[in-house]
Order: C-alpha cells, then sequence, then structure tokens
C-alpha cells in the first residue's frame, strides 16, 4: 500500500538533529504509531490517496529539514518552515478526518491507538506556528550574526551544541547546505547567506579549538551520548509539565497526571486546568494507550521511569495491582453509585484494568466489583451496559472468578444482554458465555438459561468478529449433548449449510467444525441429511484446507455410516474419488474417516 510505505520510508529517516528537531520527532512519531492502522489488512481505505499525499508531504518535509541548513532553520527560515509543519499536520488530520477507520475491522487498541494520533495531530497543526523559540539561542544567535561585535567562546559554545554543529563531519555538512542554498537562488546572495557563512567559519574555528586530543573528543562524545532526549509535549502533564508516569483522563477528554489532578480536585477544583470547563465528575479514568506510548518512547530512549508509590499499608492489601487498596475503595463506590456518568466511567476503568494482568483481576474480584458489574448489565445506558459485560470478559480470564460470576446469578443477565445489548455487547456477552462454559457444569447452566437461540442470531446477523464469537461459544456448549438439541431445534443446521455454499461469508472453517460436532447426535444427522448436504460436502474434500477437509470427512462418515441412500448420494456427488486423493494426502484422521468411507462404499457395492 501507497500510504505504509511513505510511512516506512518515515520510520528509517535519521534522527533528527538541529533546531527544529522537536517538530521533526514529534511529527516522525505520530507517523509511525499510525504504521497498525496502515498495516492492517482489513483497513485497506487506509492507503487511499488523500493520506497518502499527506504521509509524502510529511516525508519530503522531513528529508528537506534533515539535509537543509541548521543555521538558517534557526534564524531565516524558521517561520516558513513551521507554516509548513503546520501545513502538514493539518493535511495529515484532514485525510483522517474522512478515514472512517472506526468501522474498520481492528483490534480495540489499534481503534484506540489511531483516534489519539488523530487527536495529537488535530493540536499539533493548531499550535505549530506558535512553537516557542529557545530564548537564548534567539539572543546567541543575533549577537553572533552581528559582524560587528565579538564572539566569545562560551557563546559560541552554546549556539554549536544547540544547533548540533558539534564535529568537523557536522561542519561539512552545514557547508554543503549553504551551498546548495546559494546554488538554488540563483547563485544571487542577499546577505543572509554571507551572514550564515561566516557564522559557520566561526562555529568551525570554535570546534577545532575545543577537539586537540581524543581524551577530549571522548568526553565530548559521552556528553552528547547521554543528553537527555526532548520529551514530546503529548507526554508532558498539562499541569507539571514533567513526563507522566500514571496518565489518567477527566470528564473534560483532557489528560494529566494522576498525583497532579488528584491534589487540583482535593483542593476543591471543579473545573479543569487546561479548559477551564467544569467536570462533570471527580472519576479518574487510566489512559493506558498515552500510558503504552510513553513506555514505549522511554524504552526506545533508555529512560527508566520511576515506579509509582504505593504505601506501606495498602501493599498489604494489593501487592501487585495497578491501584492501591484506596483507589479500588473508590472505584466500588463509584460502581454503586446513583450517577449514571460515574458508574460508566468506573466500569470502563475496570474494563480495561482487568484486561491489563491476572493481578489485577484477582485484586478487583476480592474487592467486590463482580456483583456490581453484574447489576449494571441491566442498566438502560447502552455504554454502560458494554463496559460491564466487557469487565467481567475480562475477569473471568482468571479461572478462579468464574465461578464468583455464576454464583452472582451473571448467567441469565448476560443471556440478557446478548438478546437486546448493542453489537459490541452481543459479541463480548456471546466472548463472555464462552469464557465461562469452559467449566463443564456451566455448560448445562448457559444452554438452560436459553443462550443458544440468541447466540445463533449473532452467528446469522452479527459482525466478522460477532459470529466467530458466537460459533465458538455455541461449539463449546455442545460438547454437552443436551446442548446439541437445543442447537438442532432452534435451526442452527440450515445456517451452517447456507455458510458452506458461501465462500464469501468467511465461515467454511466454522460451519464445518459445528456440523461435525453436530453430526454426531441423532436429531442434527437427520435434518443435515434434509439439507443436501453431498455436492458441498465432497467439494471441500476436493478444494478445502487439510483441516476443513478432515471436518467434512467426519460429517460424510457419520452420515453414511448406517444410511445406504447417503452412500450412493455420496458417490453420486463424486464423492469416491476425492475420498481416495483425501486418503493419500489427507492428516492422518482425514486418511482413515476416508478409508472407512470408501470400506462402506465397496462393501454397498458388493451388496
Amino acid at each position: 500500500m501507497a500510504a505504509a510505505t511513505v510511512a516506512a520510508e518515515i520510520a528509517a529517516l535519521p534522527e533528527p538533529r538541529g533546531p527544529l528537531r522537536r517538530l521533526c520527532g514529534d511529527l516522525a512519531r505520530r507517523v509511525r504509531l499510525l504504521a497498525p492502522l496502515l498495516d492492517d489488512p482489513s483497513s485497506a481505505p487506509a492507503s487511499s490517496t488523500p493520506l497518502a499525499d499527506a504521509l509524502r508531504a510529511a516525508r519530503d518535509l522531513l528529508q528537506s529539514v534533515h539535509h537543509g541548513s541548521k543555521i538558517y532553520q534557526a534564524t531565516r527560515g524558521r517561520d516558513g518552515l513551521l507554516r509548513e509543519f503546520a501545513g502538514v499536520n493539518r493535511q495529515i488530520q484532514e485525510a483522517l478526518d474522512q478515514l472512517p477507520y472506526q468501522a474498520f475491522d481492528m483490534p480495540e487498541e489499534v481503534q484506540e491507538q489511531v483516534a489519539l494520533v488523530h487527536s495529537q495531530f488535530k493540536r499539533a497543526a493548531a499550535r505549530a506556528t506558535a512553537d516557542p523559540q529557545d530564548a537564548q539561542l534567539a539572543r546567541d544567535l543575533a549577537w553572533a550574526l552581528a559582524g560587528d561585535k565579538p564572539c566569545f567562546p562560551v557563546l559560541l559554545g552554546r549556539v554549536s551544541e544547540k544547533l548540533q554543529l558539534e564535529t568537523m563531519a557536522d561542519m561539512k555538512k552545514e557547508s554543503v547546505a549553504l551551498h546548495e542554498m546559494v546554488i538554488s537562488s540563483g547563485g544571487e546572495s542577499d546577505g543572509c547567506v554571507d551572514e550564515m557563512s561566516s557564522l559557520l567559519k566561526r562555529l568551525k574555528d570554535c570546534v577545532i579549538t575545543q577537539e586537540p586530543t581524543s581524551e577530549a573528543l571522548c568526553g565530548r562524545s559521552s556528553s552528547i551520548k547521554h543528553r537527555s532526549p526532548i520529551i514530546p509535549d503529548e507526554f508532558r502533564c498539562p499541569i507539571s509539565l514533567e513526563l507522566m508516569q500514571d496518565p489518567v483522563i477527566v470528564s473534560s477528554g483532557q489528560t494529566y497526571e494522576r498525583s497532579c489532578i488528584q491534589k487540583w480536585l482535593d483542593s476543591g477544583h471543579k473545573t479543569c486546568p487546561k479548559t477551564q470547563l467544569p467536570l462533570t465528575h471527580t472519576s479518574l479514568t487510566p489512559n493506558f494507550v498515552l500510558k503504552s506510548l510513553i513506555a514505549q518512547w522511554c524504552e526506545a530512549n533508555g529512560i527508566e521511569l520511576p515506579k509509582n508509590k504505593v504505601n506501606s499499608h495498602d501493599k498489604k492489601v494489593v501487592k501487585s495491582s495497578d491501584y492501591d487498596n484506596a483507589g479500588l475503595v473508590s472505584l466500588m463506590s463509584r460502581l454503586r453509585s446513583v450517577n449514571q456518568d460515574e458508574q460508566r466511567a468506573a466500569a470502563g476503568e475496570i474494563r480495561l484494568l482487568a484486561k491489563r494482568n491476572v493481578n489485577n483481576r484477582i485484586c478487583i474480584a476480592e474487592a467486590g466489583a463482580i456483583p456490581l458489574l453484574v447489576n449494571l448489565l441491566s442498566s438502560s445506558d447502552p455504554r454502560t451496559q458494554e463496559h460491564a459485560v466487557t469487565a467481567l470478559l475480562n475477569l473471568s480470564i482468571h479461572e478462579n472468578n468464574k465461578a464468583s460470576i455464576v454464583d452472582s446469578n451473571a448467567i441469565p443477565k448476560i443471556v440478557e444482554v446478548l438478546k437486546t445489548g448493542s453489537m459490541e455487547a452481543r459479541e463480548n456477552a456471546a466472548a463472555t458465555l464462552f469464557s465461562l462454559s469452559v467449566v463443564d457444569e456451566n455448560k448445562v447452566t448457559i444452554g438452560a438459561a436459553g443462550a443458544i437461540p440468541p447466540l445463533i442470531n449473532l452467528l446469522c446477523d452479527g459482525s466478522p468478529r460477532g459470529k466467530k464469537d458466537a460459533a465458538t461459544a455455541i461449539f463449546n456448549l455442545c460438547i454437552y449433548q443436551g446442548n446439541k438439541v437445543r442447537a438442532v431445534k432452534a435451526g442452527i443446521i440450515v445456517h451452517l449449510m447456507n455458510f458452506l455454499v458461501d465462500p464469501t461469508g468467511g465461515m467454511i472453517d466454522e460451519a464445518l467444525t459445528l456440523l461435525a460436532i453436530l453430526a454426531g447426535n441423532p436429531d442434527g444427522k437427520a435434518v443435515i441429511t434434509q439439507s443436501e448436504p453431498m455436492p458441498p460436502l465432497v467439494e471441500v474434500i476436493r478444494t478445502g484446507s487439510p483441516r476443513n477437509r478432515e471436518n467434512a470427512a467426519a460429517i460424510l462418515w457419520s452420515l453414511c455410516s448406517a444410511d445406504a441412500e447417503q452412500i450412493r448420494a455420496a458417490k453420486a456427488a463424486g464423492g469416491e474419488d476425492a475420498l481416495k486423493e483425501l486418503s493419500e494426502t489427507g492428516t492422518d484422521r482425514a486418511k482413515r474417516k476416508a478409508s472407512s468411507i470408501l470400506e462402506l462404499m465397496r462393501q454397498k457395492e458388493e451388496a
């Protein structure tokens, strides 16, 4: 894809240097964060011309700055380049505005990351022309460029360091860049190039004076190597301006360091510090996407984030949770709140926490969240309901929590969400039932609660992900014989046969897997035989994947093992030749099934 190729070219550019290195670094970093969107096969529209053109403009600008004169970029060219950066950020923002990435079939984490980067481009487009200049550098350059004033070594040293013109190799590149400026202007200099060339000569003399020995070189190289990288603005807390360790989102949508915004709220403030808008509630939602991006940036720059402080009393309660005991108590209180915004935010926070690690799942359950989340399954607010069912899904990953969820009478309410919830809620309800059905006795409970019919509805009319979740849950439930009967009575066979003859639907694998388990049930076998199954089954045996050929042979064996009519139908559909080929080239199980069916055909002929 064109956009992905250009993004890869930007990612391969050298580390930015010079007075615009922060702007270059921020732009390149944001483009790199779009890589999951551009690389995802389900997001082909992301390679659209507007986005590809915008990324090409970004690449060209970054290359131009990389090869351009650092002195010019800090003086005469600064304002024009700032406008170019603003234009490129705006161009990418507008291309993303036109892109319906929320509708792409991508993981939720990727959706959140793209949305975050999209908002960063919006802010960058609005503020790039107001990028503050280094006041000290501006004064030093003004003094150094005034040819009638003496330049002190310490002043030239500061300019050299801030422009990152610190070695003879840097000076040579700068000289070439200035020469290119002269050529591009047709050889007609307006005087500014002469001033910059004169400054370059002074800087070169300064570098030569400060590079007399290898020992000095090593020391200088070491200081350059260990110089702290510039922290991107998006990673700084708007209150403290420090790198955030535990970023949280307030109701206005702004992100702050948890300790800073908590002090602000504890002081009695009811507004957002940055926007001054009133806060509808005081809940703090962890910004895990931004926290992950900060961690990646720290790792790339060799920076170790200090550990969050937790007092000794709280450590005894929750040793490895992302929250201390007071934080969990606060979360539980917000789940019980009569304020729907508070409930929604708290459920969303628990959803994200429970997704992260096993310690969070244990601590959240021990704090009493499960019954409260089960109650929220009946919420009239769709988003709260989505958060609640997804939080229970994430909590159920821990084996000990499965019993607590079932004991809280969650299954009937999860089934109700499966029937009437939003598509996301239905998908995650199906996934939750699958997770709970890993325990054998839960298979009986879930089937008796009426889960099979709504799962079949999701299998038929759900999103691609919803269909997969429904198929997985139905398969696991049908390991119990009673649920096979329920599935057959609910009419699942006709839908599975329709999937089997629709190669564009993407559900052939799931259809064959389910038919294979249902064909072992007398009721299921009877309905399958009425659906003229032989032509599509034989076609799969001829052309399907190894796993699908194996399942098709297993279904064929179940249908033919005691039914002479089905043996004749299989032969009439060309099954004999397909089975002979499968008996030689299939998986071990497929070979056994094929050989058994061929033997039945031989016995039928002899009879």
